[in-house]
């Protein structure tokens, strides 16, 4: 039986809304599976040539990161303060600004949860007082200083990302100082360091893990975020000024409290990352805190579309790759940097994926 051909001149048949809603999806995957084809091609070719097997270093990156209980632990260990991190790049863009120097943020952070943890412990404080004040210290800290950045931007023009990165080198100049000098521990001999806090008020680990409560706060912070930005008219009129600022002013918005609002939450982000490495991790501010979390967090962040809620699972995957470094080095000899590597192929195949967005690569039935 033959088909009923069209007339010509006759308009095709539009595809139906489920049709446009797949299409949509698989044109929005095409980048991300781009990104990620061409990140396993350009490591395993940089491994193939410092002569290592590239199956052999992919099989120990999956066994280290996620192979078994104890390799969990240290990824979710590593993912706590990634997860913050992510955001404090995350919610500033929110309101189209793009924040890259949240590392001067994260030791500001860590630095005044120390200075003020220290103060309470002298005074005998609780930890149930200690842990809050420290977390509250080191989220306005951070959240302050990139709120300046936020504030240099909308009164004097200057371009967030640049102020940002310079801010951040300022920021671990004073981190330094201080900790060098006005807040040194005299014990604190080959390393300057903060005095430590006392065992007692360190942060445990959650029941049946050995992950401390850091994660979990860094958890909550991101399920807030999320729901701040997908339910609330806070949320609703942030995205509008990121789209389009010019119409957010014509509706009536004040874009320029919430554009320094979102930089100053993105940096209490990081500041809170700071405080939790120094109550869980270090127990005292020193150069240790200068790990590239803050640097990492842009990675976390691009990958994540800039989701609250999708910067958990990137983080928890940065952090397993992160976590698998050591694995790398004892088996085969391949220096802890490997995995740095890896994650800047990462980055820079997502910037160049990104170009894809928005072109059509399934053309419509007619």
């Amino acid at each position: 039986m033959s088909s009923i051909p069209v007339p010509a001149g006759m308009p095709a048949a539009e595809p139906s809304a489920a049709a446009l809603k797949w299409r949509a999806l698989a044109e929005s995957l095409v980048p991300a599976a781009a990104a990620l084809v061409l990140t396993v091609l350009l490591f395993s070719a940089a491994v193939a040539l410092a002569g290592f097997n590239a199956f052999e270093v992919w099989g120990l990156i999956v066994l280290g990161g996620f192979g078994d209980a104890f390799a969990w632990q240290n990824t979710l260990q590593r993912a706590a303060p990634l997860i913050l991190t992510g955001l404090a790049v995350a919610l500033p863009a929110q309101a189209g600004r793009v924040i890259i120097g949240n590392e001067g943020a994260l030791v500001l952070g860590g630095l005044a949860a120390a200075a003020f943890g220290n103060v309470l412990a002298s005074a005998q404080a609780g930890a149930w007082l200690v842990w809050p004040a420290m977390a509250i210290a080191g989220a306005l800290a951070g959240g302050i200083w990139i709120g300046l950045v936020g504030l240099l931007r909308e009164k004097r023009e200057v371009n967030e990302t640049i102020a940002s990165l310079l801010m951040s080198f300022i920021a671990i100049a004073l981190f330094n100082q201080c900790v060098e000098t006005v807040l040194r521990d005299p014990a604190s001999l080959n390393k300057p360091s903060t005095k430590p806090l006392p065992d007692a008020l360190l942060l445990p680990t959650m029941p049946g893990l050995d992950v401390h409560y850091g994660l979990l706060l860094g958890l909550l912070v991101a399920l807030a975020a999320w729901a701040v930005m997908r339910f609330t008219p806070l949320g609703l009129a942030l995205r509008v000024a990121g789209g389009n600022a010019r119409t957010a002013l014509g509706v009536g918005l004040p874009v320029v409290k919430l554009t320094i609002g979102a930089c100053a939450a993105g940096g209490a982000c990081a500041g809170l990352a700071g405080a939790v490495e120094v109550a869980a991790v270090h127990g005292a501010a020193n150069a240790s805190l200068i790990a590239g979390y803050g640097y990492t967090g842009i990675l976390i962040a691009f990958a994540a579309r800039f989701s609250p809620a999708g910067v958990v699972p990137v983080a928890i995957l940065v952090g397993g790759i992160a976590a698998s470094g050591s694995l790398l080095q004892r088996r085969l000899g391949l220096p802890d940097a490997a995995v740095t590597v890896l994650l800047g192929f990462a980055f820079v195949a997502l910037i160049a994926c990104e170009t894809l967005r928005g072109r059509q690569f399934f053309k419509a039935s007619k």
